[in-house]
C-alpha cells in the first residue's frame, strides 16, 4: 500500500501533467481558430459584435386610473392596489375625463 506522501506526489504529478496537456490543447485550439479567421476573412471585431449598448427604449408615464377621494392618491391600476381600494369596487374610484 501507498504511502501518503507518496499519493500526494503521484496527484502532483498528475496536476502538472493536465496543466501541460490543457496549455497543448489551448494552444492548438488558438491556432486553429486563427486559422479559420484569416480562411474567413474574418476579425476579431467581427466576433465580438457591436460594443455599443442599444438606448434604451422611453417608456411614457401610466396616466392614472384611480383617485382616492380622501387622499388624492392615484392608483394606475398595475401592480399591487393600494390600501385605500381594500373592499370597495374599483369602479367607485375611477377617474372619469
Amino acid at each position: 500500500m501507498a504511502s501518503y506522501q507518496e499519493i500526494k506526489a503521484k496527484i502532483a504529478e498528475l496536476e502538472r501533467q493536465a496543466e501541460e496537456l490543457r496549455r497543448a490543447e489551448r494552444e492548438g485550439a488558438i491556432q486553429k481558430i486563427r486559422e479559420l479567421m484569416q480562411n474567413h476573412g474574418l476579425s476579431v471585431q467581427d466576433l465580438a459584435g457591436s460594443t455599443k449598448k442599444q438606448p434604451k427604449k422611453d417608456r411614457s408615464p401610466v396616466a392614472a386610473k384611480y383617485r382616492d377621494p380622501k387622499s388624492g392618491a392615484t392608483w394606475t391600476g398595475r401592480g399591487r392596489a393600494p390600501l385605500w381600494l381594500n373592499g370597495r369596487s374599483k369602479d367607485d374610484f375611477l377617474i372619469k375625463d
